[in-house]
């Protein structure tokens, strides 16, 4: 029987198991190897990452400073200068491709999550959103470069507004899909058995629940839209003034880097690598605050 000492009732013959891990076990030491092994690839992996963010943090935080973001670039043999407008440019033309691309990608994503999901439309919809994320971006500034530069004869922030939506569009509409597809049933039958209409159970009820989800993806597009330079050689090409008009040569930071870079004068690396770190904050900036509205839903 059970007394205090041994409350359970395990006799000699019966000892309990014995729960403590021994590392030199089978299973537990090949846990411990492989646990090992991924900590390794993982740190090797960020060794690229954190060093190149040292060498902009250390090259572009030594130039950085309030007249960067507010002058002109400098000629070859000037000394000083900034990227103000490269700055504008690249938030005018992320802003054109963001009003492009989160309308239509969130009108679609209704389609193929709400009106029509398993139609023969949304299927092959659905498969070309898919394989446009996967899309070289420097195709969709030749896609741009003959629908709107040769249309409008110009090279302008427009073209590279276009361009650049054409590269957030698939993003948008696979997690805005997927957001509107984690709406519980149940909160839509009882939209329904209140008496709403489908077009007020999405507007209603879809599209506010899903929101948290869908805003991580617009601003991951975003972010990814920000730092592309391919497109905009094609379309926007670069200017070393502020621009007056949307339908004009417009410079944007990534442009600019890739001009900067290659130039002899060391006021103008300086710049670039100023210019770098800028962009990727920009970057960050966008996908922090996407962490933050994915943690908020959950």
């Amino acid at each position: 029987m059970a007394d205090q000492k041994n409350p359970i009732g395990f006799t000699g013959e019966n000892k309990p198991p014995n729960l403590n891990r021994d590392l030199m076990q089978g299973r537990a030491l090949r846990s411990g190897i492989l646990t090992g092994g991924a900590w390794v690839v993982a740190v090797i992996a960020a060794v690229p990452l954190f060093s190149v963010l040292y060498m902009l943090f250390v090259e572009g935080g030594s130039r950085f400073g309030f007249d960067i973001f507010t002058e002109l670039p400098p000629a070859g043999f000037e000394m000083g200068g900034g990227f103000g407008n490269a700055i504008v440019g690249t938030l005018v033309m992320v802003g054109i491709a963001a009003m492009i691309s989160i309308p239509i990608g969130i009108l679609a994503a209704v389609y193929l999550g709400e009106l029509d999901p398993n139609s023969k439309l949304a299927t092959i919809s659905r498969f070309l959103a898919k394989v446009l994320t996967g899309f070289p971006s420097i195709l969709a500034g030749v896609f741009a470069y003959g629908a709107v530069v040769l249309l409008m004869g110009t090279y302008s922030a427009i073209a590279g507004g276009v361009a650049l939506s054409v590269l957030m569009l698939p993003t948008v509409v696979l997690t805005a899909e997927e957001s509107m597809k984690m709406v519980p049933q149940r909160m839509k039958d009882a939209a329904y058995g209140m008496g709403c209409t489908r077009s007020q159970v999405i507007w209603k009820v879809v599209l506010p629940t899903g929101l948290p989800g869908i805003l991580p993806g617009v601003m991951l597009a975003v972010a990814g839209a920000a730092g592309e330079s391919a497109p905009l050689l094609f379309t926007a090409l670069f200017s070393n003034y502020y621009m007056s008009s949307l339908t004009e040569p417009t410079a944007s930071l990534s442009i600019l880097i890739y001009n900067f870079s290659g130039m002899p004068f060391e006021n103008q690396i300086e710049l670039a690598w100023a210019a770098s770190l800028v962009l990727v904050l920009i970057v960050l900036v966008f996908n922090i605050l996407s962490r933050l509205v994915s943690k908020r839903r959950v």
